[in-house]
């Protein structure tokens, strides 16, 4: 299978490319995606079969969850649960952003994406690309990273057909990604604390600590 390549304006997205490449998510198909960090897979979270795709493309464990991404809070109202002030204060500091955020799902969610944890990872990122495409689809899209599981992140179109050839059938080229560290995420599910720092990448963690230090 021969990756069909979807060549986006990543400063002004043309409205055309846009829709196909909503179309062809709504339709059930995988693509390699442009985001703020890495490429990304996305995905329609309600179609299962295109989750199973997702989950067969990166050879990932199925108890892994599937991070989302959304285009506002109101869509991440949409699809989660007894979300805190700190979220709200969070999405309000650095969305858009490169920060991911941990909140308990709702029931809308198939447990599929969230591996039967009862919680999803929510961004909604600084890049025109995936925010038109999440727009244009009406729907989120997942955001996990366009890449073989254990193997490295991909950076350009040309990175995730060179590892994913013969895995994926297109992939949305918008040009370089602005930076080469992955986001931030934060875990507002925990019963020990309001909020935890599960991985620290492109917003540093005093970063983080201060906004609530100063909240």
């Amino acid at each position: 299978m021969r990756a069909e390549i979807l060549k986006i304006n990543s400063e002004s997205p043309q409205l055309s490319l846009v829709k196909y490449a909503a179309d062809q998510i709504r339709a059930g198909e995988v693509l390699g995606m442009p985001t703020d960090t890495f490429y990304g897979l996305a995905a329609d979270p309600f179609n299962l079969r295109a989750v199973d795709k997702v989950y067969d493309i990166k050879t990932r464990s199925r108890h892994k969850p599937l991070s989302l991404l959304i285009e506002s809070v109101d869509q991440a109202e949409e699809l989660a649960k007894s979300l805190t002030e700190e979220f709200y204060a969070l999405a309000r500091k650095f969305w858009p952003g490169p920060l991911t955020i941990i909140v308990k799902a709702g029931s809308r969610l198939p447990l599929k994406v969230t591996a039967n944890t009862g919680h999803v990872a929510l961004r909604v990122p600084n890049a025109k690309i995936p925010r038109a495409v999440v727009a244009a689809a009406a729907i989120p899209i997942t955001a996990t990273s366009a890449n073989l599981s254990g193997a490295s992140e991909c950076t350009t179109a040309e990175q995730v057909h060179d590892q994913l050839h013969g895995r994926i059938s297109i992939i949305v080229d918008g040009g370089t990604s602005p930076r080469e560290v992955a986001s931030t995420i934060v875990d507002l599910t925990d019963r020990d604390s309001r909020w935890r720092i599960l991985r620290e990448g492109a917003i540093p963690s005093e970063e983080i600590s201060g906004f609530f230090a100063k909240g």
